[in-house]
């Protein structure tokens, strides 16, 4: 009888810990919401999606528009809190644009990646499911954000690779 007490609340305190599992989306402006305001953001749907299939995980945004990877890496202990359990990354093209070379840029993706998985976060990439919402047309007038269709398409496809 106590060791099923024992097992009892042992599972209880997992399913606690799994229940109030972090997710934070490390980004630059697409991450933020830039054209379409954090509520339509990939972010916010997300977590939406996620407690829509009874899965109470906390979606936090990190995205501040216009960063590069050497933002990121600068900011990646303050905006990736302990506890955290998965990062998404949605890095995008600001480095390129605001002239970094790509040798630099890869250095500081690599050490993003490194430093979270020296913290046991599992990192999902977003780049290529951003980028695919964009080519099929799902594009701000700006031709760089994408639209609030953009950003639900982005939030599905993150979902169905959270387990």
């Amino acid at each position: 009888m106590f060791i099923r007490l024992i097992i009892a609340a042992l599972l209880s305190l997992a399913a606690v810990a799994s229940a109030n599992a972090q997710i934070v989306v490390l980004g630059a402006s697409s991450t933020a919401g830039y054209g379409v305001g954090a509520a339509a953001a990939f972010p916010a749907q997300l977590e939406a999606m996620l407690r829509a299939k009874g899965r109470p995980m906390s979606v936090s945004a990190a995205g501040v528009s216009g960063d590069t990877t050497g933002g990121m890496l600068a900011r990646l202990s303050g905006a990736v809190p302990a506890g955290t359990k998965i990062v998404v990354l949605q890095i995008a093209g600001n480095d390129a644009m605001k002239g970094m070379s790509p040798v630099t840029a890869a250095a500081n993706r690599a050490e993003i990646r490194r430093q979270l998985h020296a913290r046991g976060i599992r990192t999902i990439e977003a780049d290529g499911y951003v980028m695919a919402a964009l080519r099929s047309g799902l594009r701000q007038a700006d031709g760089i954000h994408m639209t609030a269709e953009g950003h639900r398409r982005v939030a599905a496809q993150l979902a169905a690779s959270i387990r």
